[in-house]
């Protein structure tokens, strides 16, 4: 009831990040890494509102009328948000693994491989 919480402060952290780095950011693709936590955190708030576990009314989650009910919240964003944030930040060191390795090392190869060739000289 409360796992989106987690992917969202993680979005909020590297919103902020992101943009105190500015150009340096880009490097390592936090704009990537941004989208992929707020789309996360807003679909799964999405689907909550869905099924009536956020309410537009103070304390917004039904898991949290109750002060005894806290605990399962809390039990929830430590297991299911935590996984579910270090499972997006996994996909996206994997997307960057990828550009890495398969998509830009064989275009670096072939550009060190490159041979200038010399035309030879004319005749006389």
């Amino acid at each position: 009831m409360a796992c989106f919480l987690v992917p969202s402060a993680l979005a909020i952290i590297v919103s902020i990040i992101r943009r105190a780095l500015g150009k340096a950011a880009e490097r390592v693709r936090l704009g990537l890494l941004e989208a992929l936590l707020w789309g996360g955190a807003g679909i799964l708030a999405l689907e909550h509102v869905w099924h009536g576990e956020v309410v537009p009314w103070p304390p917004f989650l039904t898991a949290m009328q109750n002060p005894e009910d806290w605990a399962q919240a809390l039990h929830e964003m430590a297991t299911n948000g935590v996984a579910m944030a270090i499972a997006t930040v996994a996909l996206w060191g994997g997307i960057l693994t990828f550009e890495k390795f398969v998509i830009k090392a064989p275009t670096r190869i072939l550009a060190e491989k490159r041979v200038t060739t010399t035309l030879p000289a004319p005749s006389k």
